[in-house]
């Protein structure tokens, strides 16, 4: 099957200038090619793309498919395994908002990536960490103060809590055992924790050193840093971890290390926003100190983002959905613009570079010969306004390895042999 998708204006990912009313040919699932305007020849199907932009699907790096917002006393009161039905549910609106790969940062167990792949329902490819490990009173440890564990996990997610090097080695062995594609780690204390805060470091380097080592021994599988202090954020890039996750009080110094070391940063901007949101409208949801946290870290964060992009840090886009609804993944880009970035930076972030930290770029993230045929159809110019990409119903269509997944235009589409 050849489908031709015509006349759109295409921005490839790869940062470079877009190509106006360009035919792309998908065939077996791949992109066929990239022709020119003028360029035609015979397909099976035809898409009309005119005064649509064309893109590869986005890349969210940090999500919890598991996760449905912040209500503690929910949380309590909901099966674990429930939490997996309703990851179905987010899943389809992450890809109904354009999100064809996700990293999943912790509570989702292999088995739904496994779903995903056996094609038992829609949703983005997924690369998993499974477990959000903490040291005891740190940013995972489900303790709270009256004792009550406030997050059962399923059986196939081993527990979050460890301490010391040895026991870290073997925590991440059996997370390894149990499917991860990538190991988390906190460094730092949180927004959503009762005994912390969000500056306060967490795990030494030896201990993260420890996890950092066993991924690189089952195989080059690396490290993700949930690190929001700045001596925690140093830690966890002196002891060789690939990605910070959100990055609040970056300083010249980590700036500096993280530049020079190649490490990524996935700012997650939205997050404490959703948190803010949540929790001013439902103030009883959660412990008052998360809208506390939360409302203290916003204007910091943006400030640290905006000097580490300045800086050339590599910024890969993540929304850590789950704290906030699924499928508003667009907000953050508009966020890093906002704060700073030009949108077809912010393009990037979302699409080849998310992908170069996944280590899936030979497949996906940029719209090239070869490449899966990941692909977004937006009702709009997002170099012009960013924030096309937040409404879900301008995302016209999304396709996956050349499957359509959503199709709000279907009267674009024509069949029958038709030229391109």
């Amino acid at each position: 099957m050849r489908t031709a998708i015509r006349g759109a204006r295409v921005i490839d990912g790869t940062g470079a200038d877009p190509s106006e009313g360009a035919t792309v040919v998908v065939e077996d699932g791949r992109v066929a090619g990239v022709w020119p305007r003028g360029q035609s020849g015979r397909m099976d199907e035809t898409i009309d793309a005119a005064g649509l932009t064309l893109m590869p699907g986005l890349i969210d790096a940090h999500v919890h498919a598991t996760f449905n917002g912040i209500d503690t006393l929910r949380e309590l009161m909901t099966p674990p395994s429930l939490s997996l039905y309703r990851a179905i549910r987010n899943l389809a609106a992450t890809v109904d908002a354009g999100v064809t790969t996700v990293r999943d940062a912790g509570g989702s167990p292999a088995g739904l990536k496994l779903a995903l792949e056996e094609g038992l329902f829609p949703g983005p490819r997924m690369k998993v960490a499974i477990t959000i490990l903490s040291q005891t009173g740190g940013h995972a440890d489900p303790t709270a103060p009256s004792t009550c564990c406030l997050r059962f996990q399923l059986p196939d997610i081993p527990n979050s809590v460890v301490d010391g090097v040895e026991p870290m080695r073997q925590r991440v062995r059996e997370i390894l055992r149990a499917g991860a594609d990538w190991i988390k780690v906190c460094s730092t204390g949180g927004v959503l924790s009762t005994a912390d805060a969000p500056s306060a470091s967490q795990f030494t380097i030896d201990e993260l050193r420890a996890a950092v080592d066993e991924g690189q021994a089952h195989g080059d599988v690396e490290v993700m840093a949930h690190a929001q202090g700045t001596e925690g954020i140093k830690n966890a890039i002196k002891a060789g971890c690939k990605s910070i996750e959100h990055g609040i009080w970056l300083d010249d110094e980590a700036i500096e290390m993280m530049v020079r070391r190649n490490i990524f940063l996935v700012p997650t901007l939205v997050a404490p926003i959703q948190v803010i949101r949540q929790l001013e409208a439902n103030p009883g949801r959660a412990p008052a100190v998360f809208l506390e946290k939360a409302r203290r870290v916003v204007e910091d964060h943006r400030a640290s983002f905006r000097r580490a992009a300045e800086a050339g840090i590599r910024v890969a886009m993540g929304t850590d959905s789950g704290v906030g609804p699924h499928g508003q993944n667009g907000e953050e880009l508009a966020l890093m613009v906002a704060a700073g970035m030009q949108p077809m930076d912010a393009i990037v972030a979302s699409t080849r570079s998310a992908a170069e930290l996944l280590k899936v770029d030979s497949e996906v993230g940029t719209l090239e010969p070869g490449r899966l045929a990941d692909l977004l159809l937006v009702d709009g110019n997002p170099l012009e306004d960013i924030r096309v990409l937040q409404d879900q119903d301008r995302v016209v269509m999304v396709m996956q390895a050349g499957r359509m997944l959503k199709n709000r235009a279907p009267e674009r589409l024509s069949t029958g042999g038709r030229a391109a």
